[in-house]
């Protein structure tokens, strides 16, 4: 278990060294995502997969900052990002926070994402 985060850590840290000498050539997102300036210098202005990969990347690390931080990325511009925090905060037995986050922000984007929220875990129950 240790030896898994230690390597999820490694490969965080790669990534991160890795973009900051890319930082020069990024093409600026059009909408910014507020959370990701929040998680870390360096990660403001990511990419849209970029934020998807961060997600994958801090989704099975344990802590409350890491559920604060999926829980900001709810409000992603994207709602292929949104869905990612979403779908990993009900992995995380947050599923609660998430269902309180569409009912405090109905319509039709909620909506959306809810949906898409349901056949994942529905995929992901049945195999």
């Amino acid at each position: 278990m240790i030896a898994a985060v230690v390597a999820i850590v490694v490969a965080i840290a790669l990534v991160v060294v890795i973009l900051a000498r890319r930082s020069n050539r990024r093409v600026e997102p059009v909408e910014r995502a507020s959370w990701t300036g929040r998680a870390g210098e360096g990660f403001d202005g990511l990419s849209e997969g970029a934020r998807c990969d961060m997600i994958f990347a801090i989704a099975e690390l344990p802590g409350e900052d890491r559920t604060a931080t999926l829980r900001e990325a709810l409000d992603d511009p994207s709602e292929a990002v949104a869905l990612a925090a979403a779908n990993a905060l009900t992995s995380r037995g947050e599923g609660a926070l998430v269902q309180s986050y569409f009912g405090a922000r109905p319509g039709a984007r909620s909506e959306r994402i809810a949906r898409d929220l349901s056949l994942l875990t529905d995929a992901t129950a049945s195999s």
